[in-house]
């Protein structure tokens, strides 16, 4: 699914990286249950060498790994000749003792590297490798096994129906070679060649298609099986994608229910963003905004791009905890909100780094996966041209029985979003698959292995929904799924809400069964933005506190400089650039250090009559203090200067103001941002 975010019989031939010419008494051996060889740190990394199994490995990197390639042929029908090198990084048990098993992790995309991903594996895996060693591959077409590149797709403004089926064609007899079945047995064939027996798979996103792929076709080699953020590879009308709307209506639903502001409004979180939906759909228009990364983006402003933002869930936090809000705003003609989202989603979907390198994410790769593995609306057995016709017929045959299938969007709205996220009509020009490789090869009415299976799934993700999790889970005769509240996609890295379902999946690989879940349901809801306004008059003031001398107005000073601070704060995580615009004017820098985030505001508007200086310091992890020093300068000359602290990662936390405003004494709290 692409996004952040496939015959055992194959013959190979082991490569060590810068190895050739060595004999094998060059390294120390190592083999399942092995005894740590280098347990001492201090060891130079560029002189370390191990052989595990029948891999020469030499060290690479700053964290401690080993990496090692195996040449896989290419096609295991023999129709196609020629090799693909496969790389891996092996990372040993840190311990004294023997090894108490290896954890491998996969990743989602699909077109991301999976040692791209190390850092956030690492972490996830940390606590175990005392006694644990950890493995983890670049499937064939991605990263350092050969990405794929497919230029038109990699640097195109956007995928095109045309593009997708140019990248098929250049692929030429490759085209059904990059399936996830191949790169599941690519990684048996690695783990055969390390003697590793048996292993703790953890998967994200589409890395849970790679995960049941794998279990399908080497069940034997697995202990256990996490996936988080599961989809599964079929069901009833899959290709439609039918809980996909079900899910972001219940995203934004759900999220506004558990918000006080919101839920105190008359109507569901759809209701309040329906009149901005028909306004778009009245009077679409082109608009001019700043991503969040202050890049000024130009497009559209019409019901697709409001569907981008509320289907792509990207940026997470910001979409979700903004658009009724700015829904809301845009209806009484106040665009600045949602047209910000609009240009800050169409950045945000673009899965390609800035240098659009395949090695770090290959659109060639994800369109090779999208149009072989999943089933699609239309027949892949047919040729371009019929397919055309086949896929017609089907989508006119949904509007007329069920054309609420994306609502609120129509299905035209939503087949109008970027092709690498609507999914229907990318692969309509695709190339035929060769007779000896069907389209679909994963076998999915196949019985799934009967092995401990962790299915974790965030109550807000629209991406891999909760009834997907929940049919995966179905699928494994011992299978549990695990709900985490207020979570969105993915929830075991660290860059989820909550640091919950790491811990549940830790304890899950040490002892392959489900124990304490407890922490699932008491992640903090989201705070969401209760409105956006032009003038701090608009709002509801600060509360005041005893002690306090500061007026009502000057109050609605205060409660709009702490919303422009949480306005900041909650892009802080999709910035990149280090620099932004305020959402009205003036401009922020970020630097970020080992233990904190620092910002630097330089006269931020989030209100028309407010401009805000000074400086946020946040603290990196999920907890801790919030302290914001800030100057306050409004339109009419009044200013002020007061600091604001709060603490982050609790559920209704308040921040507490103080300082003056005209030189009154101010002693107020709010509710955080």
């Amino acid at each position: 699914m692409a996004a952040r975010r496939t015959d055992g019989i194959l013959k190979w031939q082991m490569l060590g990286l810068g190895l050739l010419g060595l004999g094998a008494a060059a390294f120390p051996t190592a083999s399942p249950g092995h005894v740590n060889p280098w347990p001492d740190t201090s060891t130079r990394a560029a002189d370390r060498r191990l052989r595990v199994g029948s891999v020469d490995l030499h060290a690479c990197g700053e964290a401690k790994a080993f990496c090692g390639r195996i040449e896989r042929v290419l096609d295991p029908t023999g129709a196609v000749p020629g090799t693909l090198s496969v790389l891996f990084e092996f990372y040993p048990h840190a311990g004294r003792g023997k090894s108490l098993g290896t954890l491998v992790a996969t990743e989602g995309g699909p077109g991301y590297p999976a040692t791209e991903s190390r850092d956030e594996y690492l972490t996830l895996f940390e606590p175990l490798m005392k006694d644990h060693d950890v493995v983890i591959m670049d499937n064939r077409g991605t990263g350092r096994s050969g990405a794929v590149d497919c230029p038109a797709l990699q640097t195109g403004d956007r995928w095109t129906v045309e593009s997708v089926a140019a990248c098929g064609e250049s692929l030429g007899p490759r085209v059904s070679l990059y399936s996830t079945a191949y790169a599941a047995d690519d990684l048996a064939a690695v783990l055969e060649a390390l003697r590793v027996r048996k292993i703790d798979l953890y998967g994200d996103s589409y890395g849970t298609y790679f995960e049941q792929v794998f279990a399908l076709r080497h069940p034997d080699a697995l202990r256990s099986i996490v996936l988080d953020g599961a989809y599964p590879m079929n069901g009833s009308d899959y290709a439609w994608y039918p809980t996909y709307a079900p899910a972001m209506r219940a995203k934004f639903n759900t999220a506004c229910e558990r918000s006080a502001p919101c839920a105190a409004l008359p109507g569901s979180s759809i209701d309040h963003v329906m009149p901005a939906l028909e306004r778009l759909r009245a009077a679409p228009f082109t608009a001019h905004a700043h991503d969040v990364d202050g890049k000024e983006l130009t497009f559209r402003a019409d019901a697709t791009q409001l569907a981008i933002v509320m289907y792509g869930s990207a940026p997470t936090l910001t979409t979700a905890r903004e658009v009724d809000a700015a829904a809301r705003a845009f209806a009484l003609h106040d665009d600045v909100p949602l047209l910000r989202l609009m240009a800050e989603t169409a950045s945000a979907v673009d899965s390609r780094d800035p240098t659009a390198d395949p090695t770090k994410w290959s659109a060639g790769l994800a369109a090779a996966v999208m149009c072989h593995d999943p089933a699609q609306i239309f027949d892949m057995r047919l040729t371009p041209a019929e397919r055309i016709e086949d896929r017609d017929r089907a989508v006119a045959e949904r509007k007329r029985a069920f054309p609420d299938t994306y609502a609120p969007f129509t299905i035209d709205e939503y087949r109008a979003m970027p092709l690498d996220y609507s999914f229907l009509d990318q692969c309509v020009g695709w190339p035929v698959a060769p007779p000896g490789q069907p389209a679909s090869p994963v076998g999915v009415d196949a019985v799934y292995p009967d092995i401990p299976a962790l299915i974790i799934s965030g109550d807000l993700d629209n991406m891999t929904t909760m009834a997907d999790g929940a049919a995966v889970a179905a699928a494994f005769k011992h299978g549990v799924q695990v709900r985490i509240a207020n979570s969105f996609h993915v929830n075991a890295l660290p860059h989820a809400r909550s640091a919950c379902a790491a811990g549940i999946v830790r304890a899950f690989m040490r002892t392959a069964t489900v124990g304490d879940t407890s922490c699932a349901s008491q992640v903090p809801p989201l705070r969401l933005v209760p409105r956006f306004a032009r003038r701090a008059e608009e709002l509801d003031p600060a509360k005041g506190e005893p002690g306090n001398q500061a007026n009502r107005a000057q109050l609605r000073m205060i409660a709009a400089a702490v919303l422009t601070e949480g306005d900041l704060l909650a892009r802080v995580p999709s910035n990149a650039s280090g620099e932004g615009y305020g959402l009205r004017g003036g401009t922020y820098h970020i630097v970020r250090d080992g233990n904190a985030i620092h910002l630097t505001l330089d006269r931020v508007r989030w209100v028309d009559d407010l401009a805000v200086s000074g400086t946020i310091d946040r603290p990196a992890a999920r907890e801790g203090v919030v302290r914001a020093t800030l100057r306050l300068s409004a339109n009419d000359g009044t200013t002020g200067r007061v600091t604001v602290r709060w603490l982050e990662g609790s559920e209704a936390a308040l921040a507490r103001i103080s300082g003056t405003v005209a030189h009154t004494k101010v002693l107020a709290q709010t509710l955080a941002p």
